[in-house]
């Protein structure tokens, strides 16, 4: 687990770094440099040597890239270009040497990609570095960094992108690099960087980004205009969040977070030492659960009370159920509507279905003898649903998970949530959390959205979708760094919520305290993205059902278990 920083936490953290500890900057530089240069080598492999070889097809197609129409001749100077071009192709056939082209903004980011290419060059690629903006913009470090290159035998070119020689150098590469913007970029790109994304992101070729795939915002996601689509993003000291949420989780492709040499205890001074935390769960982590007491009985693991379903929807009460089984619930009792319950019971094995009473008094006392209750999964909205989820708010005094129609049911009355003293977990989506605040879609900062929601009532938020993000009431946030879009089909989400329930109801997870159930809360919502990558690497986005994730549970539980002493 990482901690996030914020792009202004980043500024902040570098600045202390370099002004107030005295590491040079251009030590920070060529560390960076060099992480994002290894990246290249593991997508290129190691420099090829240079052999002689026949011309292939390639060299042909030049030719005709440069014909004005079918069968009109090309002019003497327009010969001598589509020569020189089929020169640069044909060179590629006969040097198997892996080309790689850098796209440097004029910022410090640009002065990673300078750095890089050096790297690059001096291990034996073939290189060319290009500047994309202004040259009087560059920053002290990156015109250092443009000096190292210059002594290695390269230069920092400027990008003309309309220059077809620059253009068929770059479209033979077997690797680009992404150095245009770091964390500083805040507006929407246009002009000539604008064009350099669209080029890098239409060549089909490779691309690893530093820092931040650039256009990216690296506190929220946003697609800031355009953004470069990275193949791998290799980012410095902290994860940025808008690496894993929204448009920006899509985008930066495999993620890797390098030390570039500012100190731990500097890291965690600054940046995780705060109430406000923000962690960032990969999904190359594990959670190591512990081993369950010898002596345990069913009891000790949890007694759930589920309120679910309607007519129309009686596959969601059961999906619920059978998640919460799966993911170690020791007793689960699921009320249903009398209409429904033969269908449930028949579909029930393992959990004990029951139809609801009549008598909300009756319900009251069932939800209030067990630990915890999940209330929404196929709910329906008919007011009597809606009045008994309110009711039941009120008057528990036990964890409560709302899903889908129970958080419908405090549209118009977060009163009811604030008044609320036991442990509150939503987990609604963005429609929902949209429906819920009376605020619009997208939302935009999803981040600040859910810690500010949790705060302001008390409660543990998880604001579903790429990048689902786990809010507690004290500030401290998770980012999930699993699931995948097979994930989004109708019951993925009465799965979740039944594994949420589950791990909250087993007290040797998440003790006596209550500050331990959003940090639970956000590994159940790893659990459940790393079973749904699981599914899909199995049978594929296109056809993993929900019912995939519960039967796919166990092997991703039993992966995370402690081994036995």
């Amino acid at each position: 687990m990482h901690y996030a920083a914020t792009t202004a936490e980043m500024k902040e953290l570098d600045r202390i770094a370099i002004q107030e500890r005295g590491i040079p900057s251009l030590e920070l530089m060529e560390n960076a440099a060099r992480a994002v240069a290894q990246e290249v080598v593991n997508r290129v492999g190691l420099p090829k040597k240079s052999q002689q070889g026949a011309a292939g097809a390639i060299g042909g197609a030049v030719s005709c890239c440069v014909l004005k129409a079918e069968g009109e001749e090309l002019t003497s100077e327009e010969q001598q270009e589509a020569e020189k071009l089929r020169q640069i192709v044909e060179s590629r056939n006969t040097d198997p040497t892996q080309r790689i082209g850098v796209f440097c903004g004029p910022g410090n980011n640009g002065g990673d990609g300078v750095a890089a290419a050096r790297i690059l060059l001096e291990a034996g690629y073939r290189v060319r570095a290009f500047l994309v903006g202004d040259r009087a913009k560059m920053t002290p470090d990156e015109r250092a960094m443009e000096e190292k290159l210059l002594a290695a035998g390269g230069s920092l070119e400027t990008f003309e992108p309309e220059d077809q020689r620059i253009n068929f150098w770059l479209s033979t590469c077997d690797c680009l690099v992404d150095a245009l913007f770091g964390v500083g970029l805040k507006r929407p790109l246009e002009g000539i960087f604008r064009t350099a994304v669209e080029w890098m992101n239409r060549g089909g070729h490779p691309v690893v980004a530093c820092d931040l795939p650039s256009g990216v915002d690296g506190d929220t996601g946003e697609v800031l205009g355009a953004a470069v689509r990275a193949t791998a993003t290799v980012t410095f000291t902290c994860p940025k969040p808008g690496l894993y949420m929204g448009e920006g989780a899509a985008l930066a492709g495999k993620i890797w977070v390098e030390d570039i040499g500012i100190p731990d205890e500097l890291v965690w001074s600054t940046v995780g030492n705060r109430l406000s935390v923000t962690a960032i769960m990969p999904d190359y982590m594990h959670c190591m659960l512990p081993h369950r007491p010898a002596a345990a009985h069913k009891g000790d693991f949890g007694k759930l009370f589920l309120l679910a379903g309607s007519e129309g929807y009686t596959g969601a009460p059961v999906l619920a159920a059978r998640a919460a089984l799966r993911t170690g619930a020791g007793l689960v009792f699921l009320g249903v509507p009398r209409s429904i319950y033969p269908i449930v019971a028949v579909k029930c094995d393992e959990a004990m279905p029951f139809p609801l009473p009549e008598r909300y008094e009756d319900i009251l006392t069932k939800a209030a003898s067990c630990d915890v209750a999940l209330v929404g999964p196929g709910l329906g909205q008919a007011p009597e649903a809606k009045e008994r989820v309110l009711r039941l708010l009120e008057d528990l005094d036990i964890p409560v998970v709302l899903d889908a129609d129970g958080i419908n049911a405090l549209c118009g009355h977060i009163d009811v949530l604030d008044k609320r003293r036991a442990p509150t977990i939503l987990t609604p989506h963005a429609g929902e959390f949209a429906r819920l605040t009376g605020g619009s879609l997208p939302v935009r900062d999803r981040l600040a959205a859910a810690r500010d929601f949790a705060g302001a009532h008390g409660c543990t938020l998880v604001l579903k979708g790429r990048g689902t993000v786990t809010a507690g009431p004290d500030g401290r946030c998770w980012i999930c760094g699993t699931g995948n879009p097979g994930m989004a089909k109708g019951g993925s989400g009465d799965v979740l919520a039944g594994m949420i329930a589950a791990i909250l109801g087993q007290k040797h997870l998440v003790g006596p305290e209550p500050e331990g159930i959003p940090e639970m809360t956000a590994w159940a919502v790893w659990f459940h993205g790393k079973t749904g990558d699981r599914c899909a690497q199995r049978l594929g986005e296109y056809a993993m059902l929900p019912g995939d994730l519960v039967e796919t549970l166990p092997e991703v539980l039993k992966e995370n278990q402690m081994k036995e002493p």
